[in-house]
């Protein structure tokens, strides 16, 4: 099965669990399914959150595939293979942290590990119908993990119910201790473009709850969706550029990283002041409301064939990358739609707040199946 890389067996009885072969692992030579890292050198050491992981007794199991050098949203992967969508027959697993994804929908994992630079747990939580966290930038320890440097990637949990993702955070962050759940929490929800049949759904959800909510806008989404780009490239190339070398990363991987190449001092410092821009306004709006509320993905999770249309893969991740920029925690919530298909319900914190935030999520899903009955 091309989600799983690498079989494992590490630690003790507790959860099973699997990480992204962008996570090392003592022994092991950390690939990022690419072939430009093949004949990489083992791994010296466990990456902290591997060694939180054993210290808690979790169970490794295995390393799971991605999108080639964590450089994707579709998780299509020419070289190590694409990771099936479980639930989703046919549908792509979302990238890049698409084995991860996919391992914890097929129940091969209790919870899984994927890193997020710009969507990369939430867009595959999404696709593949399951919870993806990305935590508060810096909350989570990233020694250890690809690439060595980035002000935007964090790693993440993947789990198939939110008490597992609440458990899967206390062993990778032993500074996270679950509060009570709120009785009344107040949703802000952000006004988006998304497709009328998305739109439906989290409507239904956020009518269901029965919680309070106020409808708000945030100016800078789209310019801190355009300059994430612009940060990601640049880090990007600057940790995998290198590679190029070799001849050996895939060629649309390849074209993506030669491009990245061009990014100006110009365009990464205007990047920069549109970061402390759309965080103010993240930070005032959370002043307002406890959560933000918005789609995952502005459409449902598209079709492998029509995955390979790179028009069609613009846009997967307008309302996630720009939560890399400023910082904030953000949580995806798998919902149904009438057609059959995923949807993600995100919801947004304050910096910090991530234990507050996973609380929310569950007073929100309360209410939701006390609406349906159970």
């Amino acid at each position: 099965m091309t989600l799983v890389i690498e079989q494992l067996s590490l630690g003790g009885d507790g959860p099973t669990v699997m990480v992204k072969d962008t996570i090392d692992i003592a022994g092991l030579s950390t690939r990022a399914s690419s072939q430009a890292l093949a004949d990489a050198a083992p791994a010296t050491a466990h990456a902290d959150v591997v060694q939180a992981l054993l210290d808690k007794g979790c169970r490794l199991a295995a390393k799971t595939s991605l999108h080639e050098l964590a450089f994707g949203t579709t998780g299509i992967n020419h070289w190590a293979g694409t990771a099936p969508n479980p639930r989703f027959p046919g549908r792509i697993p979302g990238g890049s942290s698409s084995g991860s994804a996919a391992a914890v929908a097929a129940g091969l994992a209790d919870f899984s590990l994927g890193t997020d630079t710009g969507g990369s747990v939430r867009i595959p939580a999404c696709c593949c119908g399951v919870f993806g966290f990305k935590p508060t930038f810096g909350r989570v320890s990233r020694r250890g993990v690809m690439p060595t440097h980035s002000s935007l990637d964090c790693v993440g949990p993947f789990a198939a119910s939110l008490p597992m993702l609440v458990t899967a955070m206390q062993a990778i962050d032993t500074t996270f201790k679950p509060v009570p759940t709120p009785a009344a929490p107040r949703l802000g929800i952000v006004t988006v473009q998304a497709s009328k049949e998305v739109q439906r759904v989290i409507d239904a959800a956020i009518a269901g709850s029965q919680l309070p909510n106020e409808p708000l806008t945030l100016p800078s989404l789209k310019a801190a969706y355009d300059a994430g780009m612009v940060v990601i490239n640049r880090e990007t190339f600057d940790a995998c550029g290198h590679l190029l070398d070799t001849g050996k990363v895939g060629a649309d991987i390849a074209a993506r990283l030669a491009a990245a190449d061009n990014t100006t001092a110009t365009a990464l410092a205007e990047a920069e002041q549109v970061r402390l821009r759309f965080t103010a306004e993240v930070d005032a709006a959370l002043q307002q409301v406890d959560v933000l509320v918005l789609p995952t993905m502005p459409d449902f999770p598209l079709t492998l064939a029509e995955a390979t249309d790179t028009q069609a893969v613009l846009g997967m991740t307008a309302f996630v990358r720009p939560f890399n920029l400023s910082g904030h925690p953000a949580l995806s919530i798998p919902l149904a739609s009438a057609e059959g298909l995923p949807v993600g319900l995100q919801l947004v914190a304050a910096k910090g707040a991530d234990e507050q935030l996973l609380a929310i999520a569950g007073r929100l899903l309360e209410s939701l199946y006390a609406g349906h009955g159970g």
